[in-house]
């Protein structure tokens, strides 16, 4: 796999996504995948995080051919977190994400208190 657009379709198809709910899942069109997996376009940086996000993989691996194709450490783990957030959060109204995300920096400033 000798561009991000083989790696992108190969990883894909290995977590059993589609390109339209690929798409679907990071909230960009079907052409966008489809651009990419025929490096028709340059990635951007916010579709390429929410990529890997959704389907769990290396950024490096996946712009560069980089290491192995997932993260077995625990920031794997975290990245599932965030992602699955992410799936929350984006069927909220912009207020109501708003209010999310002034939640969690409270509870980070509580936590971060607490454990000092």
């Amino acid at each position: 796999m000798n561009t991000l657009g083989e790696r992108l379709n190969y990883a894909r198809r290995k977590k059993g996504y589609t390109q339209n709910s690929l798409a679907e899942s990071i909230g960009v069109s079907r052409g966008v995948i489809f651009n990419l997996e025929k490096n028709k376009t340059g990635p951007q940086v916010i579709v390429i995080n929410a990529i890997c996000q959704v389907l769990d993989i290396r950024k490096e691996w996946l712009l560069n051919g980089e290491g192995e194709m997932q993260d077995t450490r625990e920031s794997s783990q975290s990245a599932r977190i965030l992602a699955e957030l992410y799936e929350v959060a984006k069927e909220l109204s912009e207020d109501e994400q708003l209010y999310l995300l002034d939640t969690v920096k409270a509870l980070k400033q509580r936590l971060n208190r607490e454990g000092k």
